[in-house]
């Protein structure tokens, strides 16, 4: 294998594909990176026990020079640590005897002479793809990503709280992240009806990989579905994933349909009222806050044994007459206000004990709901 190769190019790629690669991994060659070299371009591959990354890379005169075809498999941290430092517009390639790889610039003032991974001990990748395929703009994809992945659960002993939830019936998209103490919901009309239905639980932190990665936001994004795993295919870029077993608990009916008190608040300071009275609370305390309503004024306060009090009030508008006094984390309701996009936000209240909704003045499918918490 021989090419020659723009520095920044392949820095890039290099970068995406690198999420996948693990040095904890029991398999010591899934710590390396897959070049794979043909006459059409250069294919790049990563993969750990949780997800494979594949970046092809096309042939283009002014990107890159294949004088042999070949595949090499590199330590990954250290392939991508040498591009990274190489100062030069190109980076030259080569390998010999399927046991060495140099990497050099075109003065040679630049050379790494590197071992290379055996690739008869790099295990079969297979990213197979679906003919019923679901079909999303990628923008909306990486919207979906922000508006629900915070809500989900860092404790691997509820596994299926730890993924989004994914239910697609025609051409209904419905994603549902949960940790118990509070929900983001987000509903999306797809282009296109899908044949088959799909209930699957897709792991948070791999989502927002992908999400991070996409090349070109107006672009669309293929998902493949199958029982135990996912293929995101976005372009150039294949990105698979497994999928979480197990049954995700029923939501719906912890979601209010009936309040007795809507609130419409400015978002961004009602987020700001929040924080500054969070200043004074701690993670051990929960970071709890009261809201409480008199009139059109909305008053939040928190209070800290050790350290005081606080308390910021903020002028709404209210729908009827009713008043309300409730504590909730900050941390969360600050997430939730987060994932909101427009001026004008509105906060549902059924009553003290009852959970919080929390929506954009538009509707546009999303609805966040944070617990409230007892403070008696």
């Amino acid at each position: 294998m021989k090419l020659k190769i723009k520095k920044d190019l392949l820095l890039e790629n290099l970068n995406k594909v690198s999420k996948a690669i693990s040095t904890k991994n029991l398999i010591p060659t899934l710590a390396g990176i897959k070049f794979d070299l043909d006459k059409n371009g250069l294919t790049l591959t990563a993969s750990n026990n949780d997800i494979t990354i594949q970046k092809f890379i096309k042939l283009e005169k002014e990107n890159m020079n294949v004088e042999k075809e070949g595949v090499v498999i590199l330590q990954g941290k250290d392939i991508l640590d040498i591009v990274r430092v190489i100062s030069e517009e190109e980076i030259n390639i080569e390998v010999f005897d399927d046991a060495k790889v140099l990497i050099y610039t075109d003065d040679e003032k630049t050379k790494y002479d590197l071992n290379v991974i055996n690739k008869n001990d790099y295990p079969n990748v297979n990213l197979e793809k679906s003919e019923n395929f679901v079909t999303i703009k990628a923008d909306e994809l990486m919207t979906i990503v922000r508006e629900t992945a915070f809500a989900t659960s860092n404790d691997e002993s509820r596994p299926v709280l730890t993924g989004i939830s994914f239910k697609i019936n025609g051409d209904l998209l419905e994603c549902i992240a949960t940790d118990s103490y509070r929900l983001a919901k987000k509903n999306l009309r797809l282009s296109k009806t899908v044949e088959e239905s799909y209930n699957i639980i897709i792991p948070s932190k791999n989502i927002i990989e992908f999400a991070k990665i996409i090349d070109d936001n107006t672009s669309e994004v293929k998902l493949h579905i199958f029982n135990n795993k996912i293929l995101f295919e976005n372009e150039d870029l294949l990105f698979q994933s497994r999928l979480i077993s197990g049954n995700y608990p029923p939501t719906a009916k912890s979601i209010p349909e009936e309040f007795s008190l809507t609130i419409k608040a400015n978002h961004s300071q009602l987020y700001n009222v929040i924080e500054q009275a969070s200043i004074l609370t701690t993670d051990k305390e929960k970071n709890i806050v009261s809201l409480s309503t008199k009139g059109d004024l909305l008053t939040v306060k928190s209070i800290s044994n050790e350290k005081g009090k606080a308390e910021m009030k903020m002028n709404v508008t209210k729908d009827t007459d009713e008043e309300i006094t409730i504590a909730f984390s900050a941390k969360y309701m600050m997430d939730a206000l987060n994932a909101l996009s427009t001026d004008e936000v509105e906060m549902s209240f059924v009553g003290e004990v009852k959970p919080i909704v929390i929506k954009n003045n538009v509707d546009d499918g999303l609805l966040q709901l944070v617990v409230p918490i007892r403070t008696y």
